[in-house]
């Protein structure tokens, strides 16, 4: 399944295969990592993490941006986490993988990383705005 991810997704991004197996790749600033598990036989499941922004000002309320539905997406479930030095901020959706050949694999990831961009455009850019 990761096989048919990955010839999917370098339709539009140059993609990495890490020692674990993952396919990472960016897309629009965000940075994605797609693994593959089989929850049990029969039924493979792919989860894609995507990284949409770090260390954003704690003073810019992310948290309230988010849960309002900052970039709108309808696939994955975004998670804000106060980290060391600000608000950070991850989409993750995991799905079911059996049966989709590249061209719907494809179609499907790319809603996902395109929400996720979509979401990074808008948290981001109030900090472009800010002067120094």
């Amino acid at each position: 399944m990761l096989g048919i991810a990955r010839q999917a997704l370098e339709r539009f991004h140059d993609v990495t295969t890490d020692d674990d197996g993952a396919l990472t790749f960016a897309h629009g600033g965000v940075v994605c990592a797609l693994q593959g598990l089989e929850l049990e036989e029969g039924l493979p499941v792919l989860n894609l993490t995507c990284v949409v922004a770090w260390d954003l000002p704690v003073e810019s309320d992310v948290p309230t941006r988010v849960a309002l539905g900052a970039g709108e997406g309808l696939f994955g479930t975004p998670r804000v986490i106060r980290g060391q030095n600000g608000w950070d901020v991850t989409l993750r959706y995991a799905f079911p993988a059996s049966g989709l050949d590249e061209k719907a694999m494809g179609t499907l990831l790319m809603l996902v990383v395109s929400s996720a961009s979509s979401m990074r455009a808008e948290l981001t850019s109030e900090q472009s705005t800010v002067e120094p």
